[in-house]
């Protein structure tokens, strides 16, 4: 897992989710995840759905933010779970061994506690303060992604207040994936956006 890992936001995207999934897919992200706090149960197993169709047959692993049984129901690859979302222990429980589970930390304990469950990567966030999740928390810092890193063997990814600027810091510091929402969907070619992000990766 490497390089740029594309969330959906339809609240921000300038050509909606659907293109910017298509347009991510066509740049060759390592993950597509699905996220969507808004929507409707059966509104976000259509979405899903599509999504899952899009990324079939690429290199793209397609996760889904939270929902477990969504994820299951589309036949994602995996899902990715907060702090605040149903617990890893039971979200493995229903998901088996066979699909991925990314798990959202903020801290050097949270991550060592998620890697010994089992998580197959860590969401380090927000790395920088970022208006793009209201429920972001304080900012981490690349100080704490370094000590991250340097305390867990599984693949990071940074995400929070990450643009073309400050990737190559955080890249330094130890991920090996980086998200940034806001400077790739409200941009009119996201696919040109997301290929700079790769370039900083040899993608």
């Amino acid at each position: 897992m490497k390089g740029y890992y594309f969330i959906t936001d339809a609240g921000l995207s300038a050509a909606g989710v659907m293109s910017d999934v298509e347009n991510a897919v066509a740049s060759g992200v390592a993950v597509i995840q699905y996220r969507n706090k808004s929507a409707e149960t059966r509104a976000l197993y259509d979405e899903a759905r599509r999504i899952a169709e899009i990324c079939t047959g690429t290199g793209s692993l397609f996760v889904i933010n939270d929902r477990v049984d969504i994820a299951l129901a589309v036949g994602a690859g995996g899902v990715h779970i907060g702090t605040d979302d149903l617990p890893y222990r039971e979200a493995r429980r229903i998901l088996g061994r066979d699909r991925i589970i990314g798990v959202t930390v903020h801290t050097v304990s949270e991550a060592r506690e998620a890697e010994s469950m089992g998580a197959d990567y860590l969401g380090v966030s927000p790395v920088f303060a970022t208006g793009t999740k209201a429920d972001a928390g304080a900012p981490c810092g690349v100080a704490v992604l370094s000590e991250i890193r340097r305390a867990c063997s599984v693949p990071l990814v940074a995400i929070g207040g990450i643009d073309l600027s400050n990737a190559g810091e955080v890249i330094a510091a130890g991920a090996d994936m980086v998200c940034a929402i806001s400077a790739v969907v409200t941009k009119p070619d996201v696919k040109a956006e997301i290929l700079k992000f790769q370039r900083k990766f040899g993608i």
